[in-house]
């Protein structure tokens, strides 16, 4: 149980509640919500004028001013009109941490929603109340749409996922005791403003991303082992200022330190050689997106915020930066799968390697691992696709009121999806490191030498032609 006091701190447990760890709000921080909240319906009673979303319709329908009767069902309709997605559906931990994301923002005095919704809302985390929330087919100009389909459960409507099966959200509060919540004035689009979902996916990819391009640095160095290739290229003062760069090749320096040379060997193949520079640019673009979520972080999510006294219309759904930021991040795993896969193959050539063709113990009546090497083309025929940007490609919706979209969320989807093929294809760059460790047989470099034994232990070598596709996917699963 994490006892949140500020949303600040729910901000830095995003991941561990998408694991399933519960919240509990602490009573000083419902106080200040519940004063926020009598500030900001002082203000909605007294003011004389339009509150888009509040007082008013939508979009295109902005201009059409709801009478007392209207309000009191607009902020339910908010959430049940906008519903149109469908299947596939997020995973259970994405909607976990897309719940979290969202009560951080409802907790900022700019929201103005009652201690009463932000508690109901802890509940359902607490309680694994899972809405079905659509990866795709949503082209607002923010979230709404997968949105509406994450609240519209609160008041029971829609559907929620229970061991992958979707059931009735009614039926689903039914069992937990738990009455429909009943919406209160700007509820409604507070729930459904902002870009949560792409907030969701940089906060959930940072630390796979982080993890890929370290096992890419191990990868890296096992080509160099294994292949005997000069190393002065990884002396870490070729790094000069650029302190991202400066690591890498220390870490590559480090990792191969004692390792085996093989005379005569000049020059290794580039593959072998720009490692570091790939990975350090990976490093500076996960920096780059880190921050850029920092800073999204310090600006209201909702849509109009209340800020001093008043409702200001802001510009939270439009997350470009967190789009391109992960545009970005594509862009370099892509890099580095290329790397990788060029690696690989260089590995399998005995004119690079020094070792039997195809990393095969027998070649000719054996294939080796040359079946593996093109899984490993395949994934990253499938890695480069990605490389297109998600942000970009606005087209008007809402009669006009709506013409430019940022599809932040898409961008995070296809960062989620590079980051598979980029893990099979390093799972199988590190299987041919292992191949060609155990057919050289000679000692490994001193700080490789656990990491072969790891590998060895999750794939053994290949003495004689086997399946390899169950050895990848138990390889991905330990990665």
């Amino acid at each position: 149980m994490i006892k949140i006091d500020n949303a600040g701190e729910l901000r830095s447990a995003i991941a561990e509640i998408a694991s399933g760890e519960l919240v509990e709000l602490s009573d000083a921080l419902l106080k200040s919500v519940t004063a926020n909240r009598e500030l900001m319906l002082t203000a909605l009673t007294s003011a004389d004028r339009p509150v888009y979303g509040v007082n008013t319709g939508m979009g295109q329908l902005v201009g059409v001013r709801l009478t007392a009767a209207e309000q009191a069902e607009h902020q339910r309709n908010l959430l049940i009109g906008r519903a149109v997605g469908g299947p596939p559906w997020l995973p259970e931990a994405d909607v976990r941490a897309l719940l979290a994301v969202r009560l951080a923002d409802l907790l900022a005095p700019e929201a103005g929603v009652s201690a009463d919704l932000v508690r109901f809302l802890a509940d359902r985390l607490n309680d694994g109340f899972v809405p079905a929330v659509p990866r795709t087919g949503s082209g607002s100009a923010g979230e709404i749409i997968p949105l509406s389909h994450a609240f519209q459960t609160l008041v029971g409507i829609g559907t929620v996922l229970e061991d992958g099966v979707e059931v009735p959200a009614s039926d689903a509060l039914a069992r937990r005791g738990v009455e429909p919540y009943e919406l209160g004035p700007k509820e409604g689009a507070s729930l459904i403003q902002g870009s949560p979902l792409a907030v969701t996916h940089l906060c959930l990819s940072r630390a796979a991303v982080s993890r890929i391009v370290d096992l890419q640095a191990i990868a890296a160095a096992v080509a160099v082992d294994v292949v005997g290739a000069p190393r002065g290229i990884y002396a870490p003062e070729l790094g000069g200022g650029d302190l991202r760069l400066t690591a890498r090749l220390r870490e590559i320096h480090d990792l191969t330190s004692g390792y085996a040379p093989r005379a005569g060997l000049v020059q290794a193949p580039i593959s072998l050689r720009v490692g570091p520079r790939a990975l350090a640019h990976a490093d500076r673009v996960a920096d780059e997106m880190s921050a850029a979520l920092d800073r999204f972080w310090n600006t209201p999510a909702d849509s109009p915020a209340f800020v001093a006294g008043d409702f200001v219309s802001t510009t939270g759904f439009h997350a470009v930066e967190l789009g391109l930021r992960m545009d970005a991040m594509t862009a370099a795993l892509v890099h580095l799968g290329e790397i990788s896969v060029q690696r690989f193959h260089r590995l399998l050539d005995e004119r690079f390697s020094g070792l039997n063709p195809q990393l095969a113990a027998d070649p000719g009546p054996q294939a080796g691992l040359a079946p593996l090497h093109k899984r490993a083309v395949g994934e990253l025929h499938a890695l480069r696709r990605l490389a297109a940007p998600a942000t970009l490609g606005s087209m008007d919706t809402s009669a006009g009121q709506e013409d430019v979209q940022a599809y932040a969320w898409a961008a995070g989807e296809q960062l989620r999806t590079a980051l598979g093929h980029l893990t099979a294809i390093t799972a199988c760059e590190l299987i041919g490191g292992s191949q060609a460790h155990y057919l050289r047989a000679l000692p490994a470099a001193p700080a490789l030498a656990p990491h072969y034994a790891r590998l060895a232990a999750v794939v053994p070598p290949v003495r004689v032609d086997r399946p390899l596709g169950p050895d990848v996917t138990r390889l991905i699963a330990t990665l």
